[in-house]
């Protein structure tokens, strides 16, 4: 049985790269931008009073993202919010090589389309080339039924690259077919 190779993986050795060598003038395709990892990211606040948000929130990123999400711990006590060190305070999964490009093929061409009133994404990256894009709504991904949500949980997506420069991290997920805005 053949591994199917993602379309989006295919798309950047053969266009992407060729593309941004030439945009950039790098001599060598080892200089070219690539797409290290996405992270997927729940902070849950209200999981402090309520653990099953917190399962449920796993369950939904696990579905999501295509593999097992891993809840995140809180490290300090705050007493203002009730928490202690050690409570379930967020859920997250990273994905890498073709996860990564079957979910972000699955973000731009399914769920983001989804989005009501969708005027693009803001093209503001963290100054080392890497994006961090906020969802407020999980049901836009076609895994996660409408009748079985409790409650409405956002979520950060990080697309971390290997980019050196925040102009040379936005021509590649321009490249990848981000709608950033005008």
């Amino acid at each position: 049985m053949e591994k199917r190779i993602p379309t989006l993986k295919k798309k950047f050795k053969e266009e992407i790269t060729p593309a941004l060598q030439k945009e950039f003038n790098y001599t060598s395709v080892m200089q070219v931008p690539r797409l290290e990892k996405i992270v997927l990211n729940q902070g849950i606040g209200q999981g402090v009073a309520d653990k099953k948000i917190i399962t449920t929130a796993q369950e939904e990123l696990t579905l999501i993202g295509g593999q097992k999400a891993i809840q995140r711990i809180s490290k300090n006590n705050i007493s203002n919010f009730k928490l202690r060190e050690g409570m379930a305070i967020g859920v997250s999964v990273t994905l890498r090589k073709e996860r990564m490009y079957e979910f972000l093929e699955k973000l731009l061409v399914v769920a983001i389309p989804r989005i009501k009133d969708f005027k693009g994404v803001s093209g503001k990256l963290d100054g080392r080339g890497n994006y961090t894009l906020g969802i407020e709504e999980q049901f836009i991904f076609p895994e996660i039924e409408l009748d079985k949500i409790d409650k409405i949980l956002g979520m950060n997506i990080t697309f971390v690259t290997s980019a050196k420069t925040d102009e040379e991290g936005y021509a590649l997920l321009k490249q990848f077919g981000f709608p950033f805005k005008k």
